[in-house]
């Protein structure tokens, strides 16, 4: 094993590496607060060429390795398990060309959100990927997760806005995969071995990504609701009456509303008393005939009583303050205490009944529990966080049980933009058959016969 760790250290240099308590707690510590296993080595490569050398010596030795980007994952993928070594790419963090004719950027798999979405704005473009932890987050960590975030009504998941990747596989074989063409149906598009499959099949380097023009008004508005059978007529007709501008329809429980007090950066628009609360963001090319729309539709469906309130933005200071509601809750655990995240997808027809029936199933087993019910509701994103009590974390597969029974009795998906990891593995075959999961297990088999690419993630072999 020293002769390896030897020639690992030699592939990445001095600056390259990290041993034992020199390695950060943010490399290792899961988000959740269930793992805490230090590893005995972190890597920090440079190019895409380190990546393949460390492979190729990892693969003859059946070392396993744990891929890492901003580490704000949900699902326990990232943080290395008993003897795996944590691979950061906190070192290929760049941004190598902006391309104005493709309308493409091509970025390292650690180049953060942020600071990919500032780039694009700064040249006249858009990087429409929005999620709360854009400023740790990163690209690589994006693309293995599949992430959607708050405009996957309009723009799509990430895997929507990719293009081609470049990626080394378990054995160190460079994939290379970037290109710039829209239209490139050449055989299997091998970037989706890569796209949403938590670092099992190969490690995402560098990537090719979509851009789309500025918008030139961006408008939101937050409304307070009746019940969630407003919600779902509310978000047909604004898809009616705004078209291709609805970007954004993000709603709240009125429980999680009110656990907002306890967020100082927050500043509340509406009061405590409605059930439901939407915020809806249009975003267009025209300034005047997008607000001219926006008022219509909102006019509109407070004519139709769908809506009791509502709290319009007039500058970029009021768009932010009201998006930082939506980006507060995820930091009610830190004011509650330990608290267990959920992500996952129903028809929005269900989703009334789903709050409602996850409500009284979990109080029922702890009367005094806190929920946090709010999501993505615009393609069928729901969002949970739940704190039963200081054993939180050690019942997480309790709650786990409750959570998902429900989701699969509704046919839904356990998991619609955080993956799988570990902590959802054993739910898997509540969403996906046997011989989607058989085949899943072929596929690892065939491309990772070593089993050495974060193992015991999605699929155990």
């Amino acid at each position: 094993m020293n002769e390896l760790w030897d020639q690992l250290k030699a592939v990445v240099g001095s600056r390259g590496y990290r041993e034992e308590d020199g390695i950060d707690i943010k490399n290792y510590r899961d988000y959740q607060g269930d793992r805490q296993i230090r590893p005995r080595i972190l890597l920090r490569p440079e190019s895409t060429e380190e990546v393949s050398k460390i492979m190729k010596f990892c693969h003859q030795a059946g070392q396993a390795i744990a891929p890492q980007g901003g580490m704000t994952g949900l699902v326990s993928a990232a943080a290395p398990m008993e003897g795996e070594i944590a691979l950061s790419f906190d070192r290929m963090n760049q941004i190598i060309e902006l391309d104005p004719l493709t309308a493409t950027i091509t970025v390292e798999a650690g180049a953060p959100l942020q600071a990919v979405q500032e780039h694009a704005a700064k040249n006249g473009f858009l990087f429409p990927l929005d999620l709360g932890a854009r400023g740790s987050c990163t690209i690589g960590g994006n693309l293995s997760t599949n992430a959607g975030g708050n405009r996957v009504i309009r723009y799509g998941m990430m895997r929507d806005l990719v293009l081609g990747v470049e990626a080394v596989l378990a054995d160190g074989t460079i994939i290379n995969g970037l290109h710039k063409l829209t239209k490139n149906n050449t055989g299997y598009d091998l970037k989706h071995l890569f796209i949403g499959t938590e670092g099992t099949l190969g490690i995402i380097t560098r990537a090719v990504l979509k851009l789309s023009s500025q918008p030139r008004s961006q408008l939101l508005a937050f409304c307070g609701l009746k019940n969630f059978d407003a919600v779902a007529q509310l978000l047909v007709h604004m898809k009616s009456n705004l078209g291709g501008n609805l970007c954004a329809f993000e709603v709240i429980w009125q429980e999680a509303y009110q656990l907002l007090d306890l967020i100082e950066s927050v500043k509340k628009p509406l009061p405590d008393e409605h059930g439901f609360y939407v915020l809806v963001e249009s975003m267009g090319s025209s300034a005047k005939e997008d607000k001219t729309q926006f008022d219509n539709a909102l006019e509109s469906a407070f004519a139709a009583n769908l809506l009791e309130d509502a709290v319009v933005s007039h500058s970029s200071a009021e768009v932010k303050d009201l998006w930082l509601i939506r980006d507060g809750l995820p930091e009610v655990p830190s004011k509650v205490g330990a608290m267990h995240s959920y992500d996952i997808s129903l028809a929005v027809g269900d989703m009334g009944y789903f709050g409602n029936e996850v409500t009284a199933r979990l109080r029922k087993r702890w009367s005094n529990c806190i929920l946090a019910l709010f999501g993505h509701i615009g393609d069928g994103n729901l969002h949970i966080i739940i704190h039963v009590g200081p054993d939180t974390v050690a019942l997480h597969q309790e709650i786990d049980q409750i959570v998902y029974e429900l989701t699969r009795e509704l046919h839904g998906s356990i998991s619609a933009e955080h993956g799988i990891g570990i902590m959802k593995r054993d739910f898997l075959h509540y969403s996906r058959s046997s011989e989607e999961i058989a085949l899943m297990k072929m596929l690892k088999q065939t491309i990772d016969p070593k089993g050495i690419l974060s193992p015991g993630r999605v699929v155990e072999i």
